[in-house]
Formats: structure tokens, sequence, C-alpha cells
């Protein structure tokens, strides 16, 4: 059943892709769309945009969803929005991984979660990780898909936002997981774990995911009467929002089910019910699934034409979804993510080292200031010690002289003196 599964991860990402713009229920289109016209500044309208651009993927309309949100990544930009921004790169992303282009989902993935980790929005971190868990599921990557479901939990629990939507989705899709593995009873743990959150939140998506989930189960055990009921409430509940994704995939599921107690012909109808209206929403994975559960139900009714055809519509459709060039884009956008991370770090180190370098110059420049000026205060004061020095030897030189001189003349007068005794 990994149809209804599918699109309730998708549900669930669109839910928590970011802060909810309207604390209320979504009103009406036209209430919305009034909205992106009559608010002020950019960045309100960038708001407003977003709010009406998630409108139209619940709904899924894809084509009218991709011109809104390019509308608001242009308004993003030029304002400098970027918490507006994140959101566009994520709705981007919610988009492509609804269309199965899971190489574009990643990239603006990553792209989100690159502006997220800037701004150190720890909400819209664990809601991207989530995302990416989705993604790397989708494709079979289950691993990589916990790692990021935990990634998400970590998060949640350390900012203490365990009582909220995200955290129970991010609970819901780790029961995905386990029930991959063919773990049951640990599946069903998760899922009525997310359940009892929901309830209490009143999250609505979340608790139609935790019961399209645990009717999943309740097939794997062939509790079909408990699966039934689980997808007749959550096909009612779907039909009064209009959210035309999620009735496609409950009819597919319903033929499927129907098609397992054995019941082919009232599975046709659910089946092509189904492919019609992913086909009308350009839903790749939903319409490769209910071909590949035409294909058993055709052969089984023995109509062996129409089974061949949808077998290679079947085929055709696994193979745009999961070439194999579209796994190494996807996983080129998770390096190209890490790779500028660890260049990022690199540069703060870089950064680190030549301002702890620069001050250890300056301090430098500073002690051979204080060196030199010390220097030069030392050599004048030599300078003029030794000129204090030359014209007191200056001094002493004329005293000696003049002293000479009267000593000199002393002696003449004497000389006189004896003379003039003699005669």
């Amino acid at each position: 059943m990994r149809l209804t599964k599918r699109y309730m991860v998708f549900c669930l990402a669109l839910f928590i892709a970011g802060p909810i713009l309207f604390a209320q229920s979504n009103p009406e289109a036209d209430s919305l769309r009034k909205l992106i016209y009559t608010t002020g500044s950019d960045t309100q309208q960038v708001n407003a945009i977003n709010a009406y651009t998630r409108y139209l993927i619940i709904r899924g309309d894809f084509d009218s969803a991709i011109f809104y949100n390019k509308q608001s990544d242009e308004l993003a930009r030029s304002s400098t929005f970027n918490r507006g921004l994140s959101i566009v790169y994520t709705y981007y992303g919610l988009i492509y991984f609804a269309q199965g282009n899971y190489p574009e989902a990643a990239k603006y993935y990553y792209a989100s979660l690159r502006l997220r980790e800037k701004q150190n929005d720890k909400a819209g971190i664990a809601a991207t990780y989530h995302n990416l868990g989705n993604l790397f599921y989708a494709q079979g990557n289950h691993d990589e898909a916990r790692t990021n479901y935990q990634l998400s939990l970590k998060i949640k629990r350390e900012t203490g936002d365990t009582l909220d939507s995200h955290y129970a989705h991010t609970i819901n899709n780790l029961g995905n997981f386990y029930e991959g593995r063919s773990d049951y009873p640990l599946a069903i743990k998760y899922y009525e774990e997310a359940l009892v959150i929901e309830e209490k939140i009143g999250d609505i998506t979340g608790i139609i995911s935790a019961y399209g989930n645990l009717a999943n189960v309740y097939v794997y055990l062939k509790q079909y009467d408990r699966a039934f009921a689980n997808y007749f409430k959550i096909l009612h509940i779907s039909d009064s929002a209009g959210d035309k994704q999620s009735i496609a995939a409950i009819y597919t599921s319903l033929g499927n089910l129907y098609y397992t107690i054995e019941k082919p012909k009232e599975a046709l109808v659910w089946l092509y019910k189904g492919l019609d209206l992913s086909k009308q929403i350009g839903s790749k994975d939903d319409i490769k699934t209910t071909y590949g559960y035409l294909t058993d139900v055709n052969a089984y009714l023995g109509n062996y034409r129409q089974a061949l055809f949808e077998y290679k519509m079947w085929v055709a459709y696994r193979d745009s979804l999961t070439n194999e060039e579209n796994t190494k884009n996807t996983v080129r956008a998770q390096m190209s993510y890490e790779f500028e991370k660890k260049e990022a770090a690199t540069k703060l180190d870089q950064e680190k080292k030549e301002a702890i370098a620069e001050a250890e110059k300056k301090k430098q420049r500073i002690l051979l200031f204080a060196i030199s000026g010390f220097g030069l205060l030392v050599l004048g004061f030599a300078i003029f010690a030794y000129r204090s020095y030359l014209q007191k030897k200056k001094a002493n030189i004329e005293i000696i002289y003049q002293k000479e001189i009267i000593e000199e003349k002393q002696k003449a007068i004497l000389d006189s003196i004896h003379y003039a005794k003699r005669i």
C-alpha cells in the first residue's frame, strides 16, 4: 500500500513546510488571492503569496502553485526577505516531490536548509530534515530517511517543541520506516503515538495520515474491516476539504484493497477513478502506482492486452521516476550541500586563523613601535648627554686655557719684579 503512504508523507511535509502564516484555518481561494493585492509591505505580500501557494499545493493545482511561487521568489529576493525565501524554496521542493521530480525537490530542500541554517531557524531546520527524510524514503533509501527523521526529532526535543504537528508527523514517518521493515508492532506503536499528539492539538492532516498508515498495517495483518473503515473515514475528510491528491490516493488504495479481498470488478472502478484524478493533478508517482495495481487486476480478470498496456505504462513511469540519473542528481544535490557546508566551515576557520595572525602582527607592530620609541628616546638622551659632555669639555678647556694665560701673566709679573730687585 505504498501509494497512500507516499501521499500522506507529502501531505505532512506540506503542513510543516514552514511556520504557518495564518493561525486560523485557510480561508477560501478568493480571500487568499485578495490578501496578495491588499497587503502593504513586500514582506507582507510575500507571506500572502506563500499562503495562497500552500493552498494551491494542498489542492493539487501545481501549475498555479508554480506560477505564484515564482512571484514570491522574485519579490523575496528583491526585498532580501530570507525567511520568506526559505519557504518559497520549500514549496518548490514540495511541488517537485509531488510530481516525482526528486532531483529538483532535493535541490530546493537543500537551498531552503542553507537559508534556515544562516537564520538559525531551528523549527525550519527540523522541518527541512523531515522533508528530506520523505524524499529519501520515496526513493527507497530508508536508512538515509531515518537519519533525517532522527535529526529532525533531535532538534525538536532540544527546543522542547514535542507537542506540535511537526514532532508528531516525524514520529509518524518513523512508523513508515519500521512498517517498511515489516516490524508491524513497532510501526503501530509510532502511528498511535503520533495519533495521540495529533488528536490533542486538532491536527486534521496528521490525523488523516496516522489513520491511513494504520489502515496499511491492518491490510498487512489481514484486518480488512478496520482498513476499509479508516480509508472511507479519510475519503470523507479529504472530500470535504477538496484535497484532490488525497482523494486520488485513497481511490487507488481502496481499489487495491478490493483486489486483495478478491473483488476485482470493484477494484477496477476505484483504480480508474484514482488514475483519472492522478492524471488531472499530474502526480507521476501516483499514476505509476495505480498502473501497477491495474496490471495485476486486469491480468487476474484475463484482460491480458489491457494488462500488458498498463504494465508498459507502469514501467515508463517507474523509469522516469527512479532512473539512475535521477538518483545521481539527488545525491549530487546532497553532496553539494555538504561540500558548501564544509567549505563555509573551512572558510570560517581560515578567517579565524587570519584574524588571530593579524592580531599577532598588530601586537608585534605595537611592540616594535614601543621598542623603537624607547630606542629613539635612549638615543636622544645619549645625544643630549654627549652634547652636554662636549660643551662641558669645551668649557673646561677654556677654563684651563684662561688659567694658563693668567698663570703666564702672573709669572711674567713676578719675573719683572725679580728682575727689578736685581737691578
